[in-house]
């Protein structure tokens, strides 16, 4: 799992996995999320989007199954 880089208000840091497709989420509050079956091309689209949140938010959080933490 590599960490990506990402520029957010709530998001402090982003872990994907390209063989698997898990994506870990940490937020600024101390909360994570793991989704499984993430593409790469979504992920890097969260990371490079002027709102890495909203983009969570919209179609991150409801579109990939949560796995616990």
């Amino acid at each position: 799992m590599r960490q990506i880089p990402i520029k957010s208000r709530i998001i402090q840091s982003v872990y994907f996995s390209q063989d698997d497709g898990q994506l870990r989420i940490c937020f600024k509050n101390g909360e994570e999320r793991r989704f499984l079956g993430v593409s790469e091309e979504t992920v890097v689209a969260m990371c490079t989007s002027t709102s890495p949140g909203q983009f969570y938010m919209d179609h991150i959080r409801t579109a990939y199954k949560r796995v616990a933490a």
